[in-house]
């Protein structure tokens, strides 16, 4: 029978997304077993890195620098931003290795019923970002479920009086896709055959 404690690290193991109760109990087991050379590192780990970590003030990226690394990397493409809803969104395309330019993290998509607005997505940052930058091109990259579309159709209807062009991802994502199940070859090929936004 498991301690307070053990069962206190389960539960909290529990609600990260992906593992339930089984799956949580089978990682603080295994954690449990060698303490010193698994548990223990992982705690200073997660402590150290929950003391350094911050919120880009740029793009949402969530990184030990703010700006974030990408932000400050010169080598970047300033007049590109991809628009994503999340920032594991923004991790998968990074880890496709394909694009090279910024990002702007939503942090969620408009919702009524969960009472998101624009401002609670930071498009007024967004606008700014683009205007300063002289930005070219926004890429949409939001999921393609019905709040993800709207979310979509909501920023190109807002860029129309931006001299900029608006594109959204190609083939290869599927109905109600997220980018972070998506593999690497996939989310590259999205990029690279991405199609101008049809005005209604």
């Amino acid at each position: 029978m498991e301690s307070i404690e053990i069962k206190t690290l389960i539960s909290l193991m529990s609600k990260i997304p992906g593992l339930g109760p089984r799956s949580a109990r089978r990682a603080i087991l295994t954690l449990l077993q060698n303490p010193e050379k698994k548990l223990i590192p992982l705690a200073e780990q997660m402590l150290l890195t929950a003391k350094k970590i911050k919120l880009c003030n740029i793009c949402g990226n969530i990184d030990v620098h703010d700006p974030c690394l990408i932000c400050k990397d010169d080598k970047r493409e300033i007049k590109t931003i991809c628009i994503v809803e999340e920032i594991s969104d923004l991790w998968a395309i990074e880890r496709a290795g394909t694009y090279k330019g910024r990002y702007h993290v939503l942090g969620g998509v408009l919702s009524a019923i969960d009472g998101i607005t624009a401002e609670d997505l930071k498009v007024n940052k967004l606008l700014e970002v683009i205007k300063k930058n002289e930005v070219d091109e926004v890429i949409l990259a939001t999921s393609v479920t019905v709040a993800g579309q709207t979310t979509s159709y909501y920023i190109s209807d807002l860029l129309k009086e931006e001299k900029v062009k608006v594109t959204r991802l190609a083939q290869g994502i599927p109905m109600g896709g997220e980018l972070d199940y998506l593999d690497e070859g996939t989310i590259g090929a999205a990029l690279s055959l991405r199609q101008p936004v049809q005005e209604n």
